[in-house]
């Protein structure tokens, strides 16, 4: 796993003037380019990580994987774990899009707090977090309040489609 992150140079406690103010939360990409929402979880290249408030974005941090499934549903080697160092690359992200994800990765995710919202086809990253600060501005549904905490109580399962939400 690679990992390359921004460094902010904003004094601690300090949003960025670039993503405006109001609740930030870390969204999670699977991507196969860094542009597009377009990779099962366990076969991405990828992840785009960004903060995203209901003014702004930023990407803030870009993960690589060499070890990737080939999204044909051959399970890879038992001994060959691909789930754990993608749920752990995600710690504090909030949300994470996909175009699939299957149901033991699904349950980690969700273990870890992070609510994953499965794509019906590829669409650029930019689409969605258009998308994410819309719902942001107005009245989030539900399970986007459970996400970023704004009712607290435990985060919901898995929202299956994101055109529905």
């Amino acid at each position: 796993m690679r990992r390359l992150r921004l460094v902010d140079t904003q004094p601690p406690g300090q949003v960025p003037a670039v993503i405006g103010t109001g609740t930030t939360m870390k969204v999670a990409f699977a991507t196969q380019d860094l542009k597009t929402v377009d990779a099962h979880f366990a076969g991405a290249r990828h992840f785009a990580v960004y903060d995203v408030t209901p003014d702004g974005h930023r990407l803030v941090e870009a993960i690589g994987f060499d070890a990737t499934s080939g999204e044909d549903g051959v399970h890879a080697d038992a001994n060959d774990d691909r789930i754990t160092p993608r749920v752990d690359a995600l710690d504090g992200c909030a949300l994470l899009f996909v175009l699939a994800i299957g149901g033991p990765a699904a349950a980690r995710v969700v273990a870890h707090k992070i609510h994953p919202v499965k794509l019906p086809h590829p669409e650029s990253i930019p689409d969605v977090l258009d998308r994410v600060q819309t719902m942001l501005k107005g009245s989030p549904p539900p399970w986007l309040r459970k996400a970023i905490g704004q009712h607290g109580g435990d985060r919901p399962a898995f929202n299956p489609d994101f055109e529905d939400a």
